[in-house]
């Protein structure tokens, strides 16, 4: 299924980290933090914004394949065909990670 967010929000997949054990202790799921990592898979189309010359789009400055950074609350989560995901605006995206 395809999913095109509106105006200025984003769809995105959070970006589980490695399991690691560290010093043999095993951490369940329920007590890990959210990762704050992930991929953008759509974009909107961009926020209205009124000028004197009329309405027009202001375009994001994220596009679908980038990893950004996001706060632990951020955004709504939703579940399409049984994987998880997100729906943010873009003034949720801390940072886009390049490199």
């Amino acid at each position: 299924m395809n999913v095109r967010p509106l105006h200025d929000r984003v769809l995105a997949k959070r970006i589980e980290p490695s399991e690691e054990i560290r010093g043999g202790i095993f951490i369940p799921d329920t007590a890990k933090e959210k990762p704050q990592e992930a991929e953008i898979r759509s974009v909107g189309p961009g926020k209205y914004v009124t000028h004197e010359t009329g309405d027009q789009r202001r375009p994001l400055d994220v596009k679908a394949g980038d990893r950004i950074l996001i706060g632990k609350y951020s955004g709504s989560e939703i579940r399409i065909d049984g994987e998880d995901y997100m729906i943010l605006r873009e003034d949720d995206v801390l940072a886009v990670l390049e490199g």
